[in-house]
């Protein structure tokens, strides 16, 4: 039995069941490969509209059939006159459906549209005032003179035939524009980023009172609709669930439970870079508390021996994705048959694994990868099982909000992210036994002061990192040559853009000190100070 992929048709008919299911009420955004796209789709979505990110590539007759409220059109990297740059089906301005172009969007449907758009002498990035010439429809209740988010250097010159102006900045005469008969609009700014104050209600206003969607989108109306495609989907077939006992996968677990129940197994494979303590409590909680039956493996040994000698981060990756499907697939053949695997995989994996950007005529990918996620990109082509993924769609945040409807507690809903090769790839190089002791060692430090100074739930993620090279250090008027711990504290809102956190030195100090003294092979404490982007919150 091979993997079943999810085909342009059936991408489809998904839409189309989850729009029908929803009254229709569906913005669509086309991808020009901005790093913000998807965080346009969770703007969206916290309106309480349902949101879908499709590629550029998409027909305007696609689009008609998904029958959406409305359109946004993404920023990009690309400057409107470079070469072979994306342009989406000029046919979408007849469709009669609001639009929204952002940026780049905004570029392309000026260009389409008749009007110019020309390389600036002076760039604009980073905050804006934004002065409001005209309040009407998209720009209702934003107050004049707010914090706006630029980052370009071409600008619009020309507005199209039958456009407006509705705000400028000092350095932007045309920072928003719209076509009132049309339902057209466009903005320079990037209103989807936390640091647009009034970026929100602008896309509120966009999505409730131009595209006049109704807030359909809930925590309820997505739980019923996913039972209901979950028990469409297996039928009276088995399901073989990989527990990790994150809020992902915990959250799967309550849903697939409560959708197929004793049709459901879950089986949890310590690969051996689970935290330390984790495998104990995790099966505690499910067996004693939740009552839900868990089939615990131990598979440390067979996951080192496989990743020996390895330090590429990617082949790392594939390796721990194949090995997993692997040994499930002996379990299957123990406790199964089964049909279906279930995964916990979110709409950041697949993201970031270049998996959501598909043409859904021609299958082309746009996006480029930034690393596969076992679930995605580290599965095997050859693949035993039917996949079943709910929660593909959601956003960490969203997932949180199912997992409490569902009745997780708090200590699992709030429970920091962790991924799923685990503390792998957070040995920067060969992960060996001892490695993975050294590192369990130092991450339970950084994790019990984290949550001793009241900052657990404050941080996205809070971790160490271990670095394969050695520095010189002195203990007890010896000369040491030990590891480097680097800690990684870091803020969020989705993973899909973070910073670093601003911890209070006397913690850090508090971490480093203990780290130094408790763990046996480390000399050295850093902090690393990077954003995501440019870097990425994981290490590899």
């Amino acid at each position: 039995m091979k993997t079943e992929q999810l085909s342009p048709t059936s991408f489809q008919q998904i839409s189309n069941t989850l729009a029908e299911e929803l009254n229709r009420q569906i913005i669509v955004i086309l991808d020009f490969g901005s790093q913000y796209s998807e965080l346009i789709a969770r703007r969206v979505r916290e309106v309480e509209v349902y949101s879908e990110v499709l590629s550029y590539c998409t027909t305007a007759d696609v689009i008609r059939q998904l029958s959406p409220k409305g359109i946004i059109l993404s920023g990009g990297p690309n400057s409107i006159y470079e070469d072979d740059v994306p342009q989406c089906d000029p046919k979408i301005w007849d469709l009669e459906i609001p639009i929204l172009g952002v940026c780049y969007g905004m570029h392309l449907m000026v260009q389409q549209l008749g009007g110019e758009v020309a390389k600036t002498q002076r760039g604009e990035y980073g905050k804006a005032s934004l002065h409001i010439d005209d309040f009407t429809n998209l720009l209702t209740d934003i107050e004049n003179g707010t914090t706006m988010w630029m980052s370009h250097g071409d600008s619009v010159i020309q507005m199209p035939s039958g456009f407006e102006l509705l705000a400028h900045t000092e350095n932007t005469p045309y920072a928003a524009i719209a076509n009132h008969e049309k339902k057209l609009y466009g903005v320079q700014f990037h209103p989807e980023v936390a640091h647009s104050v009034g970026g929100l209600s602008l896309i509120s206003n966009f999505v409730h009172h131009i595209c006049e969607c109704k807030p359909t989108w809930t925590t309820t109306a997505f739980v019923e609709e996913a039972i209901r495609e979950i028990r469409g989907r297996v039928g009276n077939e088995q399901v073989l669930l990989a527990l990790s006992g994150g809020v992902d996968s915990s959250a799967l677990a309550f849903l697939m439970h409560k959708a197929i129940g004793n049709q459901l197994t879950c089986v949890f494979i310590d690969q051996g870079f689970m935290r330390k303590h984790e495998p104990e409590r995790l099966l505690k909680l499910f067996k004693e508390q939740f009552h839900i039956p868990v089939e615990y493996v131990d598979a440390g040994a067979h996951f080192l021996t496989a990743l020996a000698g390895v330090t590429e981060p990617e082949k790392k990756r594939r390796i721990i994705g194949h090995e997993f499907i692997h040994v499930f697939e002996e379990v299957s053949k123990r406790l199964g048959p089964f049909d279906y695997l279930a995964q916990g995989t979110l709409y950041p994996d697949v993201i970031e694994s270049a998996d959501t950007n598909v043409d859904p005529q021609t299958g082309e990918r746009v996006a480029m990868k930034i690393k596969s996620h076992h679930n995605v990109g580290g599965l095997p082509k050859d693949l035993r099982f039917k996949l079943v993924e709910p929660l593909r769609k959601l956003f960490k945040d969203e997932v949180r909000k199912v997992g409490r409807s569902l009745g997780l507690p708090e200590e699992i809903v709030q429970r920091q992210p962790f991924p799923g090769p685990g503390l792998a790839i957070r040995i920067i190089g060969e992960v060996t036994a001892e490695r993975l002791n050294i590192l369990r060692d130092a991450d339970l430090i950084v994790r019990q002061e984290i949550n001793k100074h009241g900052l657990y739930n404050e941080c996205w993620q809070a971790f160490a990192v271990l670095l394969p090279i050695r520095s010189v250090g002195v203990m007890g008027d010896r000369r040491t040559y030990a590891h480097p711990i680097v800690l990684r504290i870091v803020t969020s809102e989705d993973g899909m853009t973070a910073d670093w956190a601003r911890v209070p030195y006397n913690l850090l100090e508090v971490i480093s000190n203990r780290i130094v003294n408790e763990v046996k092979g480390v000399n050295r404490v850093v902090y690393d100070i990077t954003s995501k982007p440019p870097g990425t919150i994981e290490w590899e």
